[in-house]
């Protein structure tokens, strides 16, 4: 598929509970680019999801991955820089796939889910730049507790740790463009003034020109 813009993609990728976020809302404040966030308020299965995984899981990843490939679009289409807050390739080759090696998504519905997945990659661009924001299982329970939604106070310690495991071989495997790891337990990006200097400093070695003009 032809580009169909200039647009430079920066995707924020990490576990729940790592930073994201907050990632997104900084470049975004510094940039003054568009941010693409994760749809989390609109998923109407996510409160049963964590309630009963089995009964909810293909439900709700359908939904993350096809509002994600919505998103994508718009963001292939968008001129500038955009920032979006975790990945359609982390919807898919990380939550959907721990669903189903725990045996939450069926061999029948992962098939259907995983053939949606790759007509959806011959579909889309890739990222210019994957940041990878990693945070240790006790910063993500400490940061998952602190900001208090309460459909995610149960998740149980097992399947943040089998996320953790999967991320760390797909960023570990990924190819598709440069990737910049940030080590999120001692980094504050959000009230630290030197940590948000190095932050900017090391996006920028990745893409100085486009992102120089964002901020000039």
């Amino acid at each position: 598929m032809a580009r169909v813009s200039k647009r430079k993609f920066i995707a924020v990728a990490g576990n729940i509970g790592s930073g994201k976020s907050s990632l997104v809302q900084f470049l975004t404040s510094t940039y003054h680019v568009a941010p693409f966030y994760e749809p989390n308020d609109e998923n109407p299965y996510l409160a049963d999801f964590y309630s009963d995984m089995r009964r909810w899981a293909f439900h709700s990843q359908m939904f993350f991955l096809s509002n994600k490939f919505r998103m994508h679009l718009e963001a292939d289409r968008a001129a500038g820089v955009v920032v979006q807050d975790r990945t359609i390739f982390e919807d898919a080759e990380i939550f959907a796939t721990a669903l189903h090696q725990m045996r939450r998504i069926d061999g029948r519905d992962w098939q259907t889910y995983w053939d949606f997945y790759q007509t959806i990659l011959g579909a889309i661009q890739p990222p210019d730049l994957l940041i990878y924001v990693r945070a240790s299982i006790r910063t993500l329970r400490r940061r998952i507790r602190l900001r208090g939604r309460a459909m995610e106070q149960n998740i149980p310690l097992d399947y943040l740790k089998r996320l953790e495991r999967l991320y760390e071989q797909w960023v570990a495997d990924y190819s598709l463009s440069e990737v910049l790891v940030l080590e999120s337990d001692k980094l504050d990006y959000v009230g630290d003034l030197v940590d948000r200097q190095d932050v900017r400093e090391r996006v920028e070695v990745l893409l100085p020109r486009t992102l120089q003009r964002a901020r000039a």
